[in-house]
């Protein structure tokens, strides 16, 4: 068969995102979305490197080699390949597209942050001191990151009643609509990666929804941070989008102040991602990633300046991303005011999530040759908790 794309595709050759698929009989490997349709390296490369459960082993290969298999796979176009190394998306299993060693979570958006200090600490200033001085974060639970389309059980634990505080499931169940980085070439512990240096250590983007307890992440945060109110999942898209792919998409970060030297960057930039949040198939919001304040260069610098040491797989996330209009608030916590303000679902007043409910991420950008490039999708579907409330001792 001839490879090609159909004319307007998120899938064409100006995007290429790399995924783990299993075909209907055969084990994981490595393949690139084209269309809908995968496209299995090791088939069409004739390369081992494309044998493997993981992307783990061919990102550790490093950037100029990301560069070379790209230019090898956008110059199959027009040419014969077998039908053999092609594979219809309804017909194969995705998985989690790498094998994950660290998850950090950021708080890079200033809407977002000032929406939710106005909700947790209405009697304070709303931003903290230090959150225009560094790109504020916590480091997450990797071993509850999950792959698109995997079910989210809803967490149980302490929250906090006018009696004092209970334990069960959670009743205030959310959303986070953000954009994860996953580290290509990791860094050894003592050697801080710049912000210049960020294109040769990260490989590309994910969709993620860091789902959030609110009730037991309100209770809990004061005075260490998010941790059992985060913990229990994360969920991914299947795609990574090549930083390769984004080149067009770049565009300057909000004005920032002054900032440390570790920080600086000459232009910071962002990215022009248009998400869109379906809540049980009604668009509730259409958060634009551009806004966010704090540039992906500046939160790895700022995650490695301590010495601390990345690995491929590695995870950093960009915390929620909201726009500045209503619509555009990425976690549902802003969009119905703390559940005071309730907000219309496919024909119901809701505010936040129960059981049954199913949200879906979905994400586009500019791509070369004045392209719309697809990030993929990210989906979740919510189970009740497990009958018994409290754990047996």
């Amino acid at each position: 068969m001839i490879l090609s794309s159909k004319p307007g595709s998120l899938f064409g050759p100006e995007n290429l995102p790399y995924g783990i698929f299993s075909p209907p009989n055969g084990g994981p490997r490595v393949g690139v979305r084209i269309d809908d349709s995968v496209l299995d390296l090791r088939v069409a490369l004739g390369d081992s490197v494309f044998d493997a459960d993981s992307l783990n082993q061919f990102m550790a290969q490093g950037y100029d080699r990301w560069v070379e298999v790209r230019h090898k796979v956008r110059s199959l176009f027009g040419r014969e390949v077998t039908d053999s190394a092609m594979h219809a998306i309804a017909d194969v299993k995705l998985h989690l597209p790498m094998r994950l060693g660290d998850y950090v979570d950021f708080y890079c958006s200033e809407n977002h942050a000032t929406n939710l200090g106005r909700l947790f600490r209405p009697d304070q200033e709303p931003l903290t001191q230090n959150w225009h001085h560094l790109p504020v974060g916590y480091h997450g639970r990797s071993g509850t990151v999950v792959v698109s389309g995997t079910p989210i059980r809803r967490p149980s634990g302490q929250r906090r009643e006018d009696r004092g505080p209970v334990f069960g499931p959670s009743t205030r169940l959310d959303i986070e609509c953000e954009l994860g980085f996953v580290v290509g070439t990791g860094s050894a512990i003592g050697h801080p990666v710049g912000t210049a240096d960020f294109d040769r250590h990260i490989f590309g983007v994910v969709i993620v929804n860091d789902w959030s307890a609110r009730d037991i992440q309100a209770w809990e945060y004061v005075p260490l941070g998010p941790n059992l109110g985060k913990s229990f999942a994360t969920s991914i898209s299947a795609w990574v989008v090549p930083m390769l792919a984004l080149s067009h998409a770049r565009v300057r970060t909000p004005q920032q102040q002054a900032k440390l030297p570790y920080l600086h960057m000459d232009e910071p930039w962002g990215l022009d991602i248009d998400f869109a949040v379906t809540w049980n198939g009604t668009v509730v919001s259409t958060p634009p990633y551009r806004s966010t304040y704090w540039s992906p260069a500046q939160m790895l610098a700022h995650m490695t300046v301590n010495g601390a040491s990345t690995r491929t797989g590695d995870l950093f996330a960009s915390g929620t991303v909201s726009g500045s209009a209503k619509s555009e608030r990425g976690a549902i916590i802003e969009l119905t005011w703390g559940g005071a303000e309730p907000i219309l679902v496919a024909g119901q007043q809701r505010t936040f999530l129960e059981d049954g409910d199913e949200v879906r991420l979905t994400a586009t950008a500019p791509g070369d040759n004045n392209t719309i490039i697809g990030l993929g999708d990210c989906t979740g579907q919510i189970l009740a908790a497990p009958d018994s409330e409290v754990p047996a001792s």
